[in-house]
């Protein structure tokens, strides 16, 4: 049996004398693009045989990270997730953002993979490379190499695998494979998996349990050999899943009862935020409307009253909700690899063609949690009186008819419906929504994308001191459709209310403002790119070894997006496209643009010149040192289109980091030790970091030092007995000064700053005095008066906000603060607000300890049966799930353990087996992330599995 990181280049041999079975099997990497003996390769790479994914309760990329040092893995927002590897994982979000763990199959890249989502089945090894690749993997792996080595067809003979697993929530698994060769020069492997489970998560709702899984992944290869030195590997692989996963475990916050930024700044409470710090509470409220001119009766809410989520009681627990929407969770993906080896003798040539299709589509509730309708009662009777011409005369209620017949078509008391989330964006008004007894807001992440890659390799077996290595790759990857939709039956409302007020006035036909609901789209997006490589190895002597390498790296991206903003008039009798529509008015502080100018086309284009150096020394046959220095690059991108109103860089720039690493691999006492040490130093510039505006992420870049050491062992007393243990230490840090704009807090601590709520469009800002303590306050008194909005007040001593707080108008604030802030000691309105030096700041997602232990025995009886006990133990440390930092970004520690019992029959044909994952039942949260100010800033975490536990049985032929 093999295990990872640990291998000795000793075969199996059941007749070997009793001190030569403490070795275990060799295993053969491919980490330099060439078969190599793991404990040979000088770079911090870990390797998982099938059979060590197994023991181990590996079943997933999640999985991995309980037994890897400094390596972390988290799903994320929209769908996607971050394998970090030494503080350095996938910050960036966005369709033109590239992956800083690049992730592999049988050694070629993969775009926008579901991997993450799917099980490990009929695999021959997993391969994970620590470290910037700056030379054979060097597109973007910054951070590293995930590289998935499928097990290929053996033409030695036939053979066949089953197993099946039953488990509590009512978990049902098999996988199969069977070996088939055809003659004595092709052989035929397939393999598959499935598995079906009731969910995870309680739905107090309607008493359902979500985020289950109904998935399946099927696997066809073949291979010919026509000669002993050609090999040519054909490789078909479908994934599906189609069920009602969640993409996000719960929402955290702590209650802000004056409603001005939604979760306050101290520590995430199972609590539902204020809804009026939300866009669709400022825009609804009767305070917008009267400052517009409309009967403040329309309003859904006061910004001074009880909010529509007041009454609503979160569930203390992380595994049980409240959501009238149950989630629904598609994506599937295809792969069709070929690849050609043929040995020249001194010189190999090998080349490699991947085709890969994806698409992930994912609805589920925005805030996890319903609004109290009755808070909206009193502004539908009086829309249903408006749409009555009884009651207004005919001439108006044609105005309103369509709008209720649209959202209300019941009448007040009746179900409240909302906009579908379609493609053709036609919502509530063409017909075409989702009805409920309670109003429903929800959103919908989805991306088709199609990619392909070509790489060539030449390699020597030369006999003197001298080898290299010679490639090429060119790769093509497009996104036709990349959305991201957010709908509730609030922005329906307010865009039917303000459009037919303003087509009223206007003496238009009966229109809505759009958009019914918010939208980000991407309709095109490709990305070309290429790399040329090589490296040189020379023995400088026996035992002393030199490897240099270059690579040049050419990305070109080229996107064409559009954003939907409340600024244009929509016909109700139109068909579904808002971006056709004339552009008429607009009740936003910033009109924006015109429909037809939304649409907006960008391309940017880098490159780079990447490598390594390494020097190793063998210093026994059981012994190796390396020391290491590698350039990493991984390109910038686009950030999506945004209104104006947002200050938002076009583009980010790439991001280079130069690595410096020393490590030693070592085996002691015949093999009964084996002990990996690895330090290693980062200078990281233009690392790149999400953050979120306007419901969608945009991207920046900061600096950063980073290093760490890493520990990996194996003792085995005697052959029975495996025990792993594993330890890390990071320190990732925001290098120099830095300064950004805290979402949380605006004000970055200033007692004298103002943090605004904008009742225009839920964004924030901060209004800061050059005079006396307490003039930003009165200013934005005075002003506020004039529009009938309160003055600043306070927040709670506990929040965490020394500033105060109001709603008002930032853009207003801005023009008075030029014309009149000199009599306040001068005024400045800053948005997003106050920005604070992030200098020292801990990076994202990056542990500082982590360690792991692993104890197995084997027992062997006479009959050739074995009984296999094993426990899993691993300890992740502190982390931060954002850059600011802070008690409420904190990630607390926790402990994963998981234990199983195998009895094997003889000669391994079959086995049953009991296990348990996650023995303690911890909630382990491994990620998080902060929404916009205009969603109410609460936070969405992503949690490991519960406890799992069932019995498995399987056989071999």
């Amino acid at each position: 049996m093999a295990f990872p990181a640990f291998a000795q280049e000793t075969a199996s041999d059941a007749n070997a004398q009793p001190e030569r079975r403490q070795y275990a099997d060799e295993i053969v990497v491919t980490a330099q693009r060439q078969a190599q003996s793991l404990q040979a390769v000088p770079i911090a790479v870990s390797a998982f045989t099938s059979e060590a994914l197994e023991s181990q309760q590996i079943e997933n990329a999640s999985d991995l990270q309980l037994t890897l040092p400094n390596v972390s893995f988290t799903k994320s927002n929209f769908t996607s997730s971050s394998f970090t590897i030494r503080g350095i994982g996938d910050l960036c979000v966005g369709v033109s953002c590239d992956s800083a763990t690049a992730i592999h199959l049988n050694g070629a890249p993969l775009f926008g993979t579901r991997l993450f989502e799917t099980e490990y089945f009929d695999l021959e090894r997993i391969e994970v490379l620590r470290g910037p690749q700056g030379t054979l993997f060097g597109r973007n792996a910054t951070s590293g190499v995930v590289n998935v080595v499928s097990a290929k067809p053996d033409l030695s003979g036939f053979g066949a695998k089953a197993e099946f697993e039953y488990g509590n929530y009512n978990s049902i698994k098999g996988k199969a494979m069977i070996n088939v060769p055809i003659g004595e020069t092709i052989g035929v492997r397939l393999a598959g998996f499935y598995l079906n489970r009731d969910g995870y998560t309680e739905n107090l709702f309607d008493n359902t349990d979500i985020d289950g899984r109904d998935m399946y992944a099927v696997r066809g290869s073949l291979r010919f050999e026509p000669g002993p030195d050609t090999t040519i590997d054909l490789m078909g692989y479908y994934f599906r899943e189609n069920d009602d996963r969640m993409r996000i475990q719960k929402q955290q916050c702590q209650r802000d009862p004056t409603g001005v930024v939604g979760c306050l700044n101290t520590r995430r409470d199972f609590d539902m935020t204020n809804a009026n710090s939300t866009f669709t509470g400022t825009l609804s409220s009767s305070e917008f409307l009267a400052i517009n001119g409309l009967p403040a009766g329309f309003g859904l809410g006061s910004l001074y009253g009880p909010d529509a989520f007041s009454n609503f009681q979160e569930p203390q627990d992380v595994r049980v909700v409240s959501t009238p929407f149950t989630p629904e969770y598609f994506a599937d993906e295809l792969q069709v690899q070929a690849s050609i080896d043929h040995d020249f003798g001194p010189m190999k040539v090998g080349l490699t063609g991947t085709y890969q299709k994806t698409k992930v589509d994912s609805r589920q509730d925005y805030n996890l949690g319903f609004a109290d309708r009755s808070f909206y009662a009193p502004a539908l009777n009086q829309l249903a009186a408006f749409a009555n011409p009884l009651v207004v005369g005919a001439p108006t209620a044609a105005y309103f008819q369509p709008f209720v017949a649209g959202i209300i078509p019941g009448g007040p008391s009746g179900p409240l419906c909302t906009s579908d989330t379609s493609l053709d964006n036609r919502g509530s008004f063409e017909g075409n929504s989702i009805c409920s007894d309670v109003p429903l807001q929800y959103d919908r992440s989805n991306q088709d994308q199609e990619s392909w890659t070509a790489e060539a390799i030449l390699s020597s077996d030369l006999d003197g001191p001298f080898n290299f290595l010679l490639g090429g790759i060119y790769a093509n990857s497009k996104v036709s459709e990349n959305s991201y939709y957010v709908n509730s039956f609030a922005i329906d409302y307010i865009a039917g209310l303000l459009g037919s007020f303003t087509s009223l006035g206007g003496g238009l036909q009966p229109s809505y403002l759009a958009s019914s609901f918010y939208r980000n789209n991407t309709l095109d997006f490709e990305l070309k790119s290429y790399g040329l490589f090589g490296e040189v190895y020379f023995d400088i002597s026996d035992r002393l070894k030199l490897t240099g390498g270059l690579r040049y790296n050419n990305d070109k991206k080229s996107i064409e997006a559009r954003t939907a903003l409340a600024a244009f008039l929509n016909p109700y009798s139109n068909d579904g496209d808002p971006y056709a529509s004339p552009y008429v008015g607009s009740f936003d502080a910033d009109p924006g643009t015109p429909g037809n100018q939304l649409t907006q086309q960008r391309s940017v284009g880098f490159d780079a010149i990447t490598g390594r150096a390494v020097l190793d020394f063998q210093m026994t046959p059981d012994n190796l040192v390396y020391a290491s220095y590698s350039r990493g690059y991984k390109s910038g991108g686009i950030n999506p289109p945004l209104s104006p109103i947002f200050d938002v860089a076009e583009s980010f720039g790439k991001e280079k980091i130069d690595a410096f690493e020393i490590g030693s691999k070592n085996t002691f006492a015949n093999g009964a030790l084996q002990l990996n040490a690895t330090a290693f130093y980062y200078k990281y510039k233009g690392l790149q970091l999400s953050r979120i505006i306007a419901r969608t992420s945009v991207n920046d870049t900061i600096d950063a030092n980073i290093w760490g050491v890493e520990l990996e062992s194996i003792i085995r007393p005697d052959y029975n007995w495996l025990i792993n243990m594993n330890f890390s230490y990071l320190n990732a840090e925001v290098a120099g000064d830095q300064f950004f704009s805290d979402p949380r807090d605006p004000g970055a601590g200033d007692a004298d700053a103002v943090i605004i709520k904008d009742i225009t469009n839920g964004a924030l800002c901060s209004v800061q005095s050059g005079g006396a303590s307490g003039s930003a306050d009165a200013f934005v008194a005075a002003i506020n008066g004039g529009l009938g909005l309160r003055a600043p007040g306070e927040f709670p001593s506990d929040g965490g906000l020394a500033s105060s707080g109001a709603f008002s108008i930032c853009s207003v604030l801005a023009a008075q603060g030029a014309a009149i802030g000199a009599a306040f000691g001068g005024i400045t309105v800053l948005s997003p607000g106050v920005q604070t030096n992030l200098k020292g700041n801990k990076l994202p997602q990056a542990p500082e300890m982590k360690a792991s232990v692993g104890v197995q025995y084997t027992s062997e009886f006479d009959n050739g049966m074995t009984l296999v006990p094993r426990f899993d133990i691993a300890f992740t440390g502190e982390q931060f799930g954002n850059v600011f930092n802070g008690n409420v970004n904190r990630i607390k520690p926790f402990v994963q353990a998981n234990a199983q019992i195998q009895l094997n029959g003889p000669d391994n044909r079959w086995f049953v087996r009991g296990f348990v994952q996650n023995v303690f039942d911890s909630n382990s949260t491994t990620g998080l992330y902060v929404t916009d100010a205009s969603s109410g800033l609460f936070s969405n975490i992503f949690t490991l599995d519960p406890r799992r536990y069932g019995i498995g049985v399987g056989v071999e032929f």
